[in-house]
């Protein structure tokens, strides 16, 4: 087959006096039939084109699955008088909520078991997803008492879902049916249930109120966010003593509050937003009194911790330091229950968990250490107040995670539960350390490598990014990864700025007007993973998925000789065209992440700079594969459509291959199996790209 091509029906985008002549916007109607046939005829040419290698995709996928437990339970969490736990088995492409009473000891939970005694199935999965091509849940939230589920369910990959109500004791619906509702679902009592609508352009902006047993048409709207930077969304403290709504854009926060025992009350604002001003709010109970625990950024970017007497208002902002800002360490929240604190943060790029007492005063926080250099430490669930003891999970590049139990009087951590690797597994084969790369600013970018022992460069390599929105690619255990490490693949991580990894100054520096700090980051990770002897150019293949898509776009024009492939996934390769657009879902909320382009004609000029689909040129490019979702929200399958038509029409040199699914969102295909069988796809592309294996 011969690659498919696009017809050229030339519009121009005119902003600040600047004009672009684009080809192929055309394609951004999914209702055209034409656009639809050409898609299909996209993914003709990459089935053809991949043909010869399906036996390794196979391969793969077959491992994958050989490799995970199909048939297992996750450790059962309290809340309330029941052990909650999810059940998976095989054949089956969805898990099973289920839960069983607490008995004599209410804090230990159930050794796992095939059989358990009591077990109540809340949500078969499978059952509800049946007949759907795809099928994601949204909400799955108990009420206190544990007789009401509410649950929510989307079946187009649009995220907009239904929500229902369960009642658990006669296992019957109720007739309560809210339709077009976002993620998540808050009771108050069992009378009232707390949700979110989007807008058009998918911003979360509304929060309303459900009485049961009422139409959907009676629901009250609580508050609306007006401004378009702002999202919404509403949840409870733990102590289930407040109702919490939080207004935030990327820069600002702002809290409202009303008592839960009084859910028809007006919401109170704690500190109203101020631009620039991030806070997050946990209630403490010091000698019987109420105290807002507060983590902000009021004194410095890395935030600090602070504290308030309940009833405080207004400023909230006159504030108590309990921990102060740091240079070193970005504290990410603060997490309170009835007799203790946890405090998450990072430092060294490697993430952290810390305690604290709580009695007639916050006592000193405590590090949790660990042996390894590079891992990854949180909290679990933990819904429960007066817990004595915290869930607390931990994984590595090597070590399959595990789940802790973490008795706070003794600072005990206690094993509950290991993800077991099918056919057997030995960590001790595999390695994991930190190389730096030097930017081409002198700023030290670290990269995490992980490999079979044994295995000495220059090898195949895969080099994965993201680098936005301050999100950490964190060290964790993947099973899918042992097919590339098993192959003599290493697997390496360029933590570059944009991200959240070494502070909050590494993702300001990477974003808005220094957003090509990212780029030339991972160009520089690039450089020094081969001037370390452990790759080639020629054997490197690169990945990022979304906006570490656009990541992969902005390398494949600044530098597509230092790559044998790029694999961009869902990847938002257009953004000056869809951060000119105000009407489409995000955009204004972005602009705090990219800057302004509407308005600004220095950002304007400064992304078309770098923007992928406008920046193709006549040079030689790198294999390059492009996956996308046909309702993705988040990122329009039409940039990568736009982008593989300008590619094949402009550049030269490598295979551009588009792939689309025709009944998924941004998270790609729903379903485990088909979520392996497509991430055997990639992993057997990187391989053959590499070269790994032979084609």
């Amino acid at each position: 087959m011969t690659p498919p091509v696009a017809d050229k029906r030339p519009i121009v985008r005119a902003f600040h006096g600047r004009e672009f002549v684009d080809n192929y916007e055309w394609l951004r109607d999914k209702d055209n039939p034409e656009v639809i046939a050409h898609l299909e005829a996209e993914n003709a040419y990459t089935e053809s084109r991949t043909a010869t290698w399906s036996g390794l995709v196979d391969d793969i996928y077959g491992e994958i699955k050989s490799r995970v437990k199909e048939t297992d339970m996750s450790v059962p969490q309290r809340q309330g008088e029941w052990w909650y736990y999810g059940r998976t088995v095989e054949g089956k492409d969805y898990g099973i909520s289920c839960r069983v009473p607490t008995a004599d000891d209410p804090w230990r939970p159930p050794k796992v078991s095939d059989d358990m005694p009591g077990e109540q199935v809340l949500l078969d999965v499978n059952e509800l997803a049946a007949g759907h091509e795809f099928f994601s849940l949204g909400a799955s939230s108990v009420s206190t008492s544990g007789r009401l589920l509410a649950y929510s369910y989307d079946t187009e990959g649009d995220e907009r879902f239904t929500m229902r109500v369960k009642d658990l004791d006669s296992g019957e619906l109720l007739g309560d049916e809210l339709e077009g509702v976002f993620y998540g679902a808050t009771w108050a009592g069992e009378e009232y249930l707390f949700y979110v609508r989007v807008d058009d352009a998918w911003r979360p902006h509304q929060v309303w109120r459900h009485k049961l047993g009422t139409a959907a048409s009676e629901d009250v709207l609580v508050y609306e966010e007006p401004d378009e930077k702002f999202g919404v969304g509403v949840g409870a403290d733990r102590a289930e003593r407040y109702l919490m709504i939080v207004s935030s854009s990327s820069l600002t926060s702002e809290y409202r509050v009303a008592p839960l025992a009084q859910p028809t009350a007006e919401f109170e604002v704690l500190w109203p937003r101020e631009s620039g001003v991030e806070y997050h709010i946990n209630l403490a109970i010091l000698s019987g009194h109420e105290h807002w625990v507060v983590t902000h950024n009021q004194h410095g970017p890395n935030f600090c911790v602070s504290t308030a007497p309940v009833g405080q208002l207004p400023p909230l902002r006159d504030l108590d330091v309990l921990v102060p800002h740091s240079e070193t360490v970005r504290i990410e929240g603060v997490d309170t229950y009835r007799d203790f604190a946890f405090m998450e943060y990072r430092r060294g790029g490697i993430s952290r968990l810390a305690v604290a007492p709580l009695g007639d005063r916050f006592g000193e926080f405590t590090e949790l250490e660990f042996s390894e250099e590079l891992y990854t430490v949180g909290l679990g669930g933990n819904p429960e107040w007066d817990a004595p003891v915290v869930r607390v999970g931990y994984s590595s590049y090597a070590q399959p995670s595990q789940v802790l139990d973490y008795e706070v009087a003794t600072g005990t951590l206690t094993l509950l539960k290991e993800q077991e690797v099918e056919g057997g597994y030995d960590p001790d084969e595999y390695e994991a350390f930190r190389l730096w790369a030097t930017a081409a600013d002198g700023a030290r970018v670290p990269v995490s490598v992980v490999r079979r022992k044994g295995v000495s460069g220059p090898a195949p390599l895969l080099l994965y990014g993201y680098g936005s929105y301050e999100a950490s690619t964190d060290p964790g255990f993947s099973v899918a990864r042992l097919s590339l490490l098993d192959r003599g693949m290493i697997w390496a991580c360029a933590h570059v700025r944009g991200g959240g990894e070494m502070g909050r100054a590494w993702y300001d520096n990477g974003k808005m007007l220094h957003k090509v700090n990212t780029f030339t980051d991972f160009i520089a990770c690039a450089d020094a993973v081969v001037a370390e002897g452990l790759t080639t150019h020629g054997q490197m293949v690169a990945e990022g998925g979304s906006a570490g898509g656009l990541l992969m776009g902005a390398v494949a024009n600044m530098a597509p000789e230092k790559f044998a492939g790029i694999q961009a996934i869902v990847p938002f390769v257009d953004p000056l065209t869809s951060i000119l657009k105000p009407e489409l879902p995000l955009t204004v909320g972005e602009w705090e992440e990219w800057g302004d382009p509407f308005h600004d004609p220095e950002v304007y000029d400064y992304m078309a700079k770098y923007a992928p689909y406008e920046n193709v040129t006549a040079q030689d490019y790198p294999d390059i594969l492009a996956v996308t979702s046909l309702n993705d929200t988040r990122v329009l399958y039409v940039e990568p459509a736009k982008w593989v038509a300008k590619l094949r029409e402009v550049g030269t040199g490598g295979e551009i291959l588009l792939k689309t699914e025709m009944s998924a969102g941004h998270g790609g295909v729903s379903g485990r199996y088909a979520k392996w069988k497509q991430t055997a796809f990639e992993y057997a592309w990187t391989l053959v790209k590499s070269g790994a294996v032979e084609a």
